[in-house]
């Protein structure tokens, strides 16, 4: 008797994938470095985070995390679409890359998130070199 094999992901449009694939490795390379400098400055101030688990915890319930569930949720939803085994409209793709485009312009004036990219960008060359490296891959 054979096994049954675990179907694959619904096939998308290649090109869309491969700009969403993109999108995701460079949202998550701007998360991890947002997310180590806010950690740092959280240290700073409240002191150590004492493991992984606690870290997740402050992520997923403190205020000074909060601004940055927006790029948390978006990376999960463009997991979401391009993982799906059901077939996916391209245009919900599209608009999961449009809404990065959006999301990571840092400005003084905007959305939260927004304001606090900007502040993140000044503070750190490391978020500074993440928003850069992001940008050329958008292009």
């Amino acid at each position: 008797m054979t096994a049954t094999p675990t179907p694959s992901p619904a096939p998308a449009n290649q090109p869309l994938r491969s700009r969403l694939d993109a999108a995701h490795h460079g949202l998550l390379a701007v998360h991890k470095t947002l997310l180590d400098h806010e950690r740092m400055r959280y240290e700073q101030v409240r002191g150590r985070i004492e493991s992984p688990g606690e870290l997740l915890n402050l992520v997923l319930k403190d205020p000074w995390f909060e601004w940055l569930r927006p790029i948390s949720m978006l990376v999960a939803q463009i997991d979401e679409f391009t993982e799906s085994r059901q077939p996916t409209d391209p245009r919900e793709g599209e608009a999961l890359l449009t809404q990065a485009r959006s999301l990571l312009i840092p400005g003084e004036e905007g959305t939260s998130f927004q304001r606090e990219y900007y502040r993140a960008i000044q503070q750190s060359p490391e978020v500074a070199l993440a928003h850069a490296q992001w940008k050329r891959t958008q292009l």
